[in-house]
């Protein structure tokens, strides 16, 4: 499907500027990062709702850690907001937070110096008074999970005996979420009744607790009450948010994005790949674990942070991409709607309009063929666009590219597909079919890496005789 278009005049030309490190109305540090990373403008067009994570830092030592805990979320594409403690502020500074997370960190119930705010304006005042006393009720419903790492025998105190007395302890008892607790302290509170007794309550209320590790602890002893290694913590968030690490250690190449095949300064060759499949299949291949290798075409989209992107326009600059990548990968997933045509000649000056004119075009390179020729133990997995004889066609293709599944749509129906948020799919692989009903290009990208891992599966289970 060919469409002729302005080299650039559908494209958005500006980049994200940096935000000033204004003063708010309410608590905490302001965002210092620039407008592109924070977590509310991940993209100019949204691929799905990203999971987020609320973060309780309390007062230890082990707070520091709390920053690395952050980026390991985010490199599972979830948002994360940090809540800190009075005394967690003793130990690490909110502006840290906010420059990892881009988001705001909260510290406290109510903003600093509210009460004696110089305005004379009643309704501002009122209205960041409002603010102020509904935010832990807003941050407990946009939550998907409450972390709280390190915690302290003292806020594990305060959760078990429901006493809400800051913004955190209070968050726990309006969120219905599930929630996470990594206990970090030192050795005889970790072993003290008291400190057992509220963990149980804790657990028998669903709470999930990370148990600390045993080691050399800051306060000179030895002993249990180290803070779990983040990764753990991390992997516990991750199975109380239902995200299955299925694809912990597989290298994900993901092609995205529609090509551009010059005709001259002005103008080339295109088709209507938004690039929403591609950028979904990373975004949920990242949250399932995987290293993700994304070479995208020209799209109005940003990609997953945590995504090693490689951005190409021409058919060929895709093929050179992908083929340099492949040797990494142990998945590759062809989302892409590669231009199967290119003009022959590109011209060096504007065309002008004198009438009738013809375009001599070429094929271009087969790139999934060829990645299939140059396989190792990769899995492959390409995307087929039909109007006709859908199955039909997708099988043919199946075979003759010698893949382990094909993802074929239809792409003459309205409403999925080309430049829609949803799709309707049959993925088809050597064992079986799989229909997909119509649903949003997240759960398609979820059933795509389903198939991926079931074919990983059968490959390392044993023969039978």
């Amino acid at each position: 499907m060919w469409q002729f278009a302005g080299s650039r005049a559908n494209e958005v030309a500006s980049q994200a500027k940096r935000r000033s490190c204004g003063q708010g109305s309410y608590r905490g540090t302001p965002s210092v990062v620039p407008e592109a990373l924070r977590a509310g403008s991940v993209s100019r067009r949204s691929l799905v709702k990203r999971m987020k994570v609320a973060l309780g830092v309390t007062g230890g030592i082990a707070a520091y850690k709390a920053a690395e805990i952050v980026r390991l979320l985010q490199d599972r594409a979830i948002r994360v907001q940090v809540i800190m403690t009075r005394s967690a502020q003793e130990f690490i500074r909110p502006l840290t937070f906010a420059a990892l997370s881009g988001e705001k960190v909260i510290t406290g119930m109510f903003a600093p110096g509210e009460e004696q705010a110089a305005t004379t304006d009643s309704a501002k005042i009122d209205s960041a008074n409002l603010d102020s006393a509904i935010e832990h009720i807003a941050v407990a419903q946009s939550i998907d999970a409450l972390l709280v790492a390190p915690a302290t025998a003292d806020v594990l105190a305060h959760f078990a005996q429901g006493i809400a007395s800051d913004f955190l302890t209070t968050l726990y008892l309006a969120t219905t979420a599930p929630v996470v607790v990594a206990p970090a302290m030192n050795v005889n509170m970790w072993n003290h009744p008291a400190t057992q007794a509220n963990l149980e309550i804790l657990r028998q209320r669903g709470v999930k607790v990370v148990e600390p590790g045993a080691g050399y602890l800051a306060c000179g002893m030895t002993g249990s009450g180290r803070l779990a290694e983040n990764e753990a913590i991390v992997t516990a968030v991750l199975e109380a948010l239902g995200a299955s690490q299925d694809l912990s250690g597989e290298t994900v190449l993901v092609t995205a994005g529609p090509t551009r095949e010059k005709i001259d300064p002005a103008r080339y060759l295109t088709n209507r790949s938004s690039g929403r499949m591609g950028y979904a299949v990373a975004e949920a291949a990242l949250r399932r674990g995987a290293r993700v290798l994304l070479v995208s075409g020209p799209t109005a989209l940003t990609p997953p942070a945590a995504a090693e992107v490689t951005r190409v326009e021409s058919a060929e600059q895709m093929r050179d991409a992908v083929l340099n990548l492949l040797p990494q990968s142990t998945i590759v997933i062809k989302t892409a709607a590669v231009s199967d045509y290119r003009a022959k000649s590109i011209f060096g000056q504007k065309l002008k309009r004198k009438g009738p004119m013809v375009l001599e075009l070429e094929p271009t390179a087969d790139i999934l063929k060829e990645i299939s020729s140059r396989k190792q133990s990769q899995i492959i997995v390409g995307f087929a666009a039909e109007t006709e004889n859908v199955l039909e066609n997708a099988r043919q293709k199946l075979a003759s590219k010698q893949l382990d599944a094909i993802v074929v749509n239809d792409v003459s129906r309205e409403g999925v597909g080309f430049d829609s948020d949803r799709n309707q799919v049959t993925i088809i692989t050597n064992d079986e079919v799989v229909d997909v009903p119509e649903t949003t290009k997240w759960e398609v990208a979820q059933r795509v890496l389903d198939q991926a891992v079931r074919i990983r599966q059968r490959r390392k289970s044993p023969v039978k005789a």
